[in-house]
């Protein structure tokens, strides 16, 4: 879909510029002026930061949300912890004052796509056996994923911090769970889903969160963050 906006947008200027004479040529002149400065800009914004890519960072971002500690990852990359923690503030600065929001696609796009850096891939987390057995089932079983985030949103609801709950409950961590989620989501982008399994795993995922939520308030008691066992 890019690549079509890509092509349509040129094929306007094209046609713009064949259509205008020679008064609209400083017009034309500024215009290629304003597109060689955004360029210039957005190959400023993808400068490396500490010798670190975007591309590195969010693969390093994804990695410390999937139980990779602050001290492998550093390692790993070969970097400490003070340039770490300025190569994130400045990363996340960029995407905040990105107004094309390149950054942010781009972000999404390499969680997607997974963690590809040799440096970073072989990096394991403390994972429990039941952990990486239930996170192969939600990459396979739809359902099953669907029943989680009903799950996870259920106990958002309830005051409890979901991400963590489902790590303690099922031992996925957050950024498996949201690379899962990432491949759906490009399912569903690339027309691999239709409207009507979208709306039927929609449906199953809500009324899983009815029965959580039910869960949740038939054994809340006094204190909502109290232990809630399934």
């Amino acid at each position: 879909m890019a690549d079509k906006l890509a092509i349509l947008a040129l094929l306007l200027v094209l046609s713009f510029s064949g259509c205008n004479d020679k008064s609209n040529a400083k017009t034309s002149a500024g215009e290629n002026a304003s597109n060689l400065t955004r360029e210039i800009k957005m190959a400023d914004i993808l400068e490396p930061i500490h010798g670190i890519s975007f591309e590195d960072y969010a693969q390093m971002a994804m990695k410390l949300t999937s139980g990779a500690s602050e001290e492998q990852i550093c390692k790993a990359m070969g970097i400490d912890s003070a340039v770490w923690d300025e190569v994130n503030t400045l990363w996340t600065q960029r995407m905040k004052e990105d107004a094309t929001f390149k950054l942010v696609t781009l972000y999404g796009q390499y969680w997607s796509a997974g963690v590809t850096n040799p440096k970073l891939a072989n990096l394991e987390a403390n994972v429990s056996p039941e952990g990486k057995a239930n996170l192969e089932r939600i990459k396979t079983d739809r359902y099953f994923y669907e029943e989680l985030c009903g799950a996870r949103n259920a106990a958002y609801a309830y005051g409890l911090d979901g991400a963590q709950w489902i790590l303690e409950n099922f031992g996925i961590t957050l950024g498996d769970f949201q690379s899962v989620a990432m491949q759906y989501m490009s399912k569903r982008a690339n027309g691999e889903e239709d409207i009507v399994e979208t709306k039927e795993f929609l449906e199953y995922q809500q009324e899983k969160q009815k029965e959580y939520e039910a869960k949740f308030a038939a054994q809340r008691g006094g204190d909502i963050a109290g232990d809630i066992e399934f």
